[in-house]
């Protein structure tokens, strides 16, 4: 062979790879546009589960949450109705002592030991009452306060120094752990 067919068969192999190459970059791109396509249906799939996903854990959570909440209502209720038992169960004994003292006033003949029996369960509420934060409201000769007093009449002050100021209480108010429970009804100098 000479070289001019050498030269030929060169050219001809390289027209046949040319032609390789570009069957091979054809396909290259087929896959590459197959990849693409299947990357693209995979895409919403995965979308889709994600969705899914995002709507299972919402729910989950909103039940969650509307089970706290009935379940918050119902200890708020159970302890409303239960608040009240500690102060009743310490009222129990006063209560007996209130039924003893009525029994003895049938029986008695002398007015002060029934008198002394009633002041001493008096005393024993009192006691009670203050130890669960209940505290009466001092208001005769103080200033008048909207906060804590409420006002049934005006009267002419006796004195200038009673002015506006509490001059008669017409019912205690009371406290309850510094929060007023009941206005004190007071009368009011002018």
């Amino acid at each position: 062979m000479n070289n001019e067919q050498e030269k030929e068969l060169t050219n001809d192999s390289t027209t046949e790879n040319s032609g390789e190459n570009i069957v091979n970059e054809t396909e290259q791109t087929d896959n590459a546009v197959t990849n693409e396509e299947q990357k693209a249906e995979e895409t919403p799939i995965t979308l889709e589960q994600e969705l899914a996903e995002a709507k299972d854990k919402y729910l989950r959570l909103y039940s969650d949450f509307e089970n706290y909440k009935r379940r918050s209502a119902k200890e708020r209720m159970e302890f409303m109705m239960t608040a009240s038992k500690e102060v009743l169960v310490s009222l129990i004994p006063v209560l007996d002592d209130f039924e003893r003292a009525s029994k003895a006033m049938e029986k008695a003949t002398e007015v002060s030991a029934v008198k002394e029996g009633i002041e001493l369960v008096s005393h024993k509420l009192k006691n009670i009452l203050m130890q669960k934060g209940l505290k009466e409201m001092e208001s005769t000769n103080k200033v008048f306060d909207s906060e804590f007093h409420e006002a049934i009449t005006n009267i002419p002050a006796p004195t200038d120094d009673l002015k506006g100021k509490v001059v008669d209480t017409v019912e205690k108010g009371y406290l309850l752990n510094e929060r007023v429970i009941r206005f004190a009804k007071v009368v009011v100098g002018e």
